[in-house]
């Protein structure tokens, strides 16, 4: 007897049922597929993340505070690319900075500093 679906806990992304879903193959990059037997639609479950945000959040503030991408990688025991990619995703989360107004300002604050031009003694 063949059985034409096993149960996994895969969530179908458009139907959401969680019985009848297959294997259905791999992509290029080696991850496996899978095919909805209640839509038919076919789709590549989204990989678990392995590290939490408690860590993502640490290395944020390290690098706030001055520290390296090398160093903060060293003393979380992750690679300084992975470092990198999660500094660049918080920025693109950020809301775009303040454009400067069009008119100019009419106020100026200078501060007074006495030079010696010439010669001095």
């Amino acid at each position: 007897m063949r059985l034409w679906y096993t149960a996994v806990m895969n969530a179908c992304p458009d139907c959401q049922d969680t019985q009848k879903q297959v294997k259905a193959g791999f992509n290029r990059s080696g991850s496996q597929r899978y095919r909805c037997n209640i839509c038919k639609r076919r789709y590549t479950p989204q990989p678990a993340r392995l590290y939490g945000d408690a860590m993502r959040q640490q290395a944020l503030k390290w690098y706030v505070d001055g520290a390296s991408y090398r160093w903060i990688a060293r003393h979380l025991g992750v690679h300084h690319v992975t470092v990198m990619h999660w500094g660049k995703a918080h920025a693109d989360q950020l809301p775009p900075a303040p454009t400067p107004p069009k008119e100019p300002l009419h106020i100026v604050e200078m501060d007074e500093l006495r030079t010696f031009v010439g010669r001095k003694k």
